[in-house]
């Protein structure tokens, strides 16, 4: 029985991540991909540990795994800002179809810093 569970969390988190792979080709700019990526990338692989916890269901391996689980939620949307942002400083375009521009005239690209909305 753990089996199946374990083999139904493996095969949901190997499908996010063939959703993230096509997220990855299909997106139009970095910053759709990126969410794309990120969003499905990481719940993907959560789920692949979550199976592979419940496979193996020892305390050293569990443990270990959900270390790996917690640091990569918490890491991964993090780097994804800042990449995201990065590439905003640096200029990238956004999506010709893209209707909000949230940072637009409240980014100063010298200073570095952000108008608050007044």
């Amino acid at each position: 029985m753990m089996d199946l569970i374990s083999s139904i969390f493996i095969i949901i988190g190997s499908v996010m991540i063939l959703i993230s792979s096509i997220g990855l080709l299909r997106m139009p700019d970095l910053y759709m991909r990126m969410s794309a990526t990120t969003k499905a990338a990481t719940l993907g692989v959560g789920f692949i540990l979550i199976g592979t916890a419940i496979f193996f269901w020892e305390v050293g391996i569990v443990s270990r795994l959900i270390i790996i689980i917690v640091f990569l939620l918490l890491t991964a949307p993090i780097a994804a800002h800042m990449i995201g942002r990065a590439a905003y400083i640096d200029g990238v375009k956004l999506w010709d179809k893209t209707t909000v521009d949230e940072l637009k005239d409240k980014y100063d690209k010298d200073t570095h810093e952000l108008k608050g909305s007044e």
